[in-house]
């Protein structure tokens, strides 16, 4: 043997030591385990390990083959034990196989001279062959080795051919669906430009079809686009389930075109679109925010707002939508958090991971730092990668068929399932159906069982999210987060650049008021240099100012700065609608005689569509611009109370606060004015700290008007609930 480099004999063995010779006649005596451990240890000329003949291989093979060898193992261990069930059997053998009496050859020679009389012609040699065989690999070793041989999907083809076919197979994963035929075409120009003209002859239609099938079926190189699309999106198995156990702990959010027709201002008609988030571990519905088509990052930081902040009852909903009527431990949270009171039966989560594709609005800058500010985790799923966020794309197709079939102008999951007429049957405006999604998600999704919920206590039975958010809080608590209307402004998009003589310039707009004096040509107090400047993509007619105020807790506060051509467009706009004057309106002049013409084209394209003249272009801008506006203000209305401002008049200059939150109702118009009215008499709930509403679930039994409660922010402990329970 071999050890520590050099070559031993070993010379005796006694107890657990080993006394080895070297080749020069040294002695050593050491412990069998510390020779085992030698890394060098090995045993020279040793014979080879027998190894556990492949005995399952044995029901793959043909029935015929497989009878064979186990028929010349009953011979051979006749052969060399004298009985066909080996020496162990029971019962007396035959006489000519007798080792006692006859040699092994002398049986050899019985055996060949046996088995050609019943017809299968063998001679001694073949019987020691196979015992030998058998010896070396038991029963496996009997076994004919051409039908073990491993068979080829792809037969005797051509590895030119087969190279050729795989490679076009793969490049038109992305193209649309086509023939056998295309594919034999694109095959016979790859193999003419690799190998020459004809060098490499194709097989016949029959032999190529099957050749096709057999590299195709199982990848998902063949079927429609769609499918093909899919299984390319998958992600490389092993596929690993994602455990979570608590609310909050992994988010998923994702847009999508409504499978529903909405009717916007002046007839236009159009799908709008639904951004969701959903929180897997309770499969809840968490925030849903509809919107025309265009979805913005500020759409999907409200979302972030609207799941961390209770949804208030609207006025036109039941009462047994409340949450103190549900599943949910309203009473005990209630002493957490007081913006429970009167609220809708939907879990308040705060999200602490949360799965985005790769869209603009999701991967934008203003996005990222909403998340950052918020100690939100982004994780992006890969590209074009669906099933990593399978748990949303599931539950928007839940959406389609529990909620939006069921309204008017349903338009199917694809054209070929549409009607005749879908766009007349369209009935609902845009605040309309969102009203009706928010009710269905309440009453329909969080109060319906899921499948995929079960209580490990209960694992036979299904949970609804709202009951699976109730098990879960009492583990692993609640913790109240309340957003102000500072954070409105904080999770808007942001711009950073210097005020300027004229004001702030943002898109070929400009921004000015008395406010900025102070500061105009100064450098802001960060590293940079730049001012930060928050602006709302559906409002563009104002932007805040972070600005430096020593006195404040914070040390800096928001100045709202109007864009100083307001006055000429009352109408509401976003910057989709800005975006397209800037396309169809050419430079002529300066800047600011650009920018004035800007602004009048865009009081003219408002009034012409408003009127019912133009292009449907022009229509389908402008009616987008008022849904956005009247949409945004609402959701913000729901969550802090009522919109931001909007007027053009900021704080007076003497107020000493240079515009610190500066919110109040738009009451331009007379209409407007009347949305304000009515936006108010909603009442809905104030961050934690206000006073709990007088709506809905804000009386007591009799009737009576409840106290209002202390502003405090507690944590729900889990311990002390569990011993509730």
């Amino acid at each position: 043997m071999r050890f520590e480099g050099r070559a031993w004999t070993v010379a005796a063995l006694a107890g657990g030591q080993v006394r080895l010779i070297a080749e020069n006649g040294e002695m050593v005596a050491l412990l069998l385990s510390l020779l085992f451990a030698d890394e060098g240890f090995e045993v020279v000329a040793a014979p080879a390990v027998c190894r556990v003949p492949p005995l399952g291989l044995l029901e793959s093979l043909p029935a015929p083959v497989r009878e064979r060898a186990l028929a010349w193992e009953r011979h051979v261990r006749e052969v060399e034990t004298g009985h066909p069930g080996g020496s162990g059997a029971a019962g007396p053998g035959r006489a000519e196989y007798a080792p006692q009496v006859r040699t092994l050859a002398q049986r050899e020679e019985a055996k060949a001279a046996e088995l050609s009389a019943a017809g299968l012609a063998t001679s001694a040699v073949t019987v020691r062959r196979m015992r030998a065989r058998y010896r070396d690999g038991g029963v496996w070793g009997l076994v004919d080795q051409r039908a073990a041989r491993p068979r080829s999907a792809l037969g005797r083809a051509d590895e030119r051919v087969v190279a050729a076919l795989r490679e076009v197979l793969e490049a038109g994963q992305e193209r649309s669906s086509g023939t056998l035929g295309r594919l034999r075409v694109y095959t016979e120009r790859l193999l003419a430009e690799r190998h020459g003209h004809g060098a490499v002859p194709l097989p016949s239609t029959a032999t190529f079809n099957r050749l096709v099938h057999a590299l195709a079926d199982g990848r998902g190189l063949l079927g429609s686009a769609r499918q093909r699309r899919w299984r390319t999106a998958r992600p490389a198995p092993p596929f690993v389930p994602t455990t979570v156990m608590a609310p909050g702990e992994l988010v998923m959010m994702d847009s999508t075109v409504l499978d529903a027709f909405v009717v916007l201002d002046d007839g236009v008609v159009e799908r709008p679109e639904l951004t969701i988030a959903l929180d897997v571990a309770t499969r809840s519905i968490c925030a849903a925010v509809l919107r025309p088509r265009g979805t913005r990052s500020v759409d999907a930081t409200q979302l972030l707002a609207q799941m961390m902040v209770p949804a208030p009852m609207r006025p036109a909903w039941p009462g047994a939508l409340a949450m103190e009527r549900s599943v949910i431990p309203y009473e005990r949270l209630l002493s957490v958090d007081a913006r429970l009171e009167g609220a809708a039966a939907r879990p308040v989560i705060t999200p602490q991971t949360v799965v985005v594709d790769q869209g603009r609005v999701f991967v934008s800058s203003s996005f990222v730092a909403a998340c950052g500010s918020l100690g939100i985790s982004l994780q992006p799923a890969p590209p074009g990668n669906g099933p990593a966020k399978g748990h949303v794309e599931r539950t928007f197709s839940s959406i389609n068929t529990l909620f939006a079939q069921h309204a008017a102008g349903y338009t199917g999951s694809h054209t070929g399932e549409r009607g005749r007429d879908t766009q007349g049957e369209a009935v609902w405006t845009l605040a309309q159906l969102d009203d009706l999604l928010q009710e269905w998600i309440i009453c329909g999704w969080q109060e319906r069982e899921h499948d995929g919920l079960r209580h490990p206590m209960m694992p036979r039975r299904a949970l609804s999210p709202n009951e699976m958010w109730a098990a879960l809080v009492a583990v692993c608590g609640y913790v109240p987060v309340p957003l102000g209307r500072e954070d409105y402004i904080e999770l808007m998009p942001v711009k950073r650049q210097k005020i300027n003589d004229y004001g702030i310039r943002i898109d070929y707009r400009t921004y000015d008021h008395k406010i900025l004096n102070p500061y105009r040509g100064e450098a802001s107090p960060a590293a940079d240099g730049l001012w930060e400047i928050h602006y709302n993509p559906h409002a563009p007619d104002e932007v805040w100012v972070r600005l430096p105020k020593p006195g404040r807790p914070r040390g800096y506060g928001w100045g709202a700065v109007p864009w100083i051509h307001r006055t000429l467009v009352s109408a509401p706009f976003t910057d989709f609608t800005w975006q397209h004057v800037r396309r169809t309106v050419a430079q002529r002049g300066s800047r600011v005689s650009h920018e004035h013409d800007l602004a009048l084209a865009l009081r003219e394209l408002l009034e012409r569509a408003a009127a019912g003249h133009g292009s449907r272009r022009d229509k389908v801008v402008a009616a987008r611009a008022r849904a956005a506006a009247n949409e945004g203000g609402a959701v913000w209305g729901l969550l802090y109370g009522q919109p931001p401002q909007t007027a053009a008049d900021g704080p007076d200059e003497d107020d000493g606060d240079h515009g610190e939150e500066v919110f109040a109702a738009d009451a331009d118009t007379e209409a407007e004015a009347e949305k304000a009215d009515a936006a108010r008499e909603r009442q809905p709930l104030e961050p934690a700290g206000a006073e709990g509403p007088a709506g809905a679930g804000a009386g007591d039994k009799d009737g009576q008007a409840r106290p209002a409660r202390d502003s405090c922010v507690t944590v729900y402990d889990p311990f002390e609930e569990s011993l509730r329970w």
